[in-house]
């Protein structure tokens, strides 16, 4: 009985350290989050004032040859390559991604996880299309589309949802890694699947740089407050366990 008496400071001590970790990320989430809001804002207010549409078509018209611009740069394979580069944000893609995961965490018996990934995409589409609605900027018009796109332009979709899953899968084989090398790994391919299908939008002539950005400053914003939420009832429910286990 004496052991059990001096675990409960301990388990109590151990309580105490996760919440003050926990408010700790809420408050460094938080502060991220709205600077990232108010760079958006701010990035927002000045593309629909036009003032960023010279330097829009200027980094466009750098992926064209000078002499023919319905022509990209680079050898003849690129094209294909960005092509398949983008599919990786597209909805099919996304929706394969997304379904695989929440395939192997219910077989995993993780169903509030998968729960959540389901909730994080869904809610990510939708305000997706709703910003979208919101500004209604036309796609580019200053170089032919190598790929079709039928949406608005502003915010970029593909960085937007690539965002919020690939950094979201990333988070997560962060957690399972033991390894710091490991996490970096996870957080480092996240992150450059997440660049590469933003740069290959550009690069096809769909999208400007700026409605890249926009995808992925709202992308990052909404996987980060996902991602804590889910930690957040993830240690209540661990502290509610462990209370009744002592």
């Amino acid at each position: 009985m004496a052991p059990a008496k001096g675990g409960k400071p301990k388990a109590w001590l151990s309580w105490l350290t996760r919440l003050e970790r926990h408010e700790l990320g809420w408050l460094l989430v938080g502060l991220g989050a709205s600077v990232l809001l108010l760079v958006f804002l701010k990035l927002a207010s000045e593309v629909m004032e036009g003032e960023t549409l010279a330097f829009d078509k200027r980094i466009v018209l750098a992926f064209r040859k000078a002499d023919d611009p319905s022509l990209p740069i680079g050898p003849a394979w690129m094209a294909s390559a960005m092509m398949d580069l983008t599919a990786l944000g597209g909805p099919t893609i996304i929706s394969l991604v997304v379904l695989g995961i929440i395939g192997f965490l219910a077989l995993q018996t993780r169903y509030w996880t998968a729960f959540f990934v389901f909730l994080t995409a869904a809610s990510g589409e939708v305000i997706s299309y709703a910003l979208k609605a919101a500004f209604f900027r036309p796609r580019p018009d200053v170089v032919p589309h190598l790929r079709e796109a039928f949406s608005t332009s502003f915010p970029s979709g593909h960085a937007m949802q690539s965002a919020i899953i690939y950094l979201t899968l990333g988070a997560m084989l962060m957690r399972v890694a033991e390894r710091r090398l490991t996490k970096i790994y996870c957080l480092t391919v996240a992150g450059g699947l997440t660049l590469l299908v933003g740069l290959s939008r550009v690069y096809l002539g769909v999208h400007y740089p700026t409605d890249v950005l926009a995808g992925w400053i709202v992308g990052l914003i909404w996987a980060s407050i996902c991602w804590l939420v889910a930690q957040h009832y993830e240690a209540r429910s661990g502290i509610k366990a462990e209370k009744k286990s002592a």
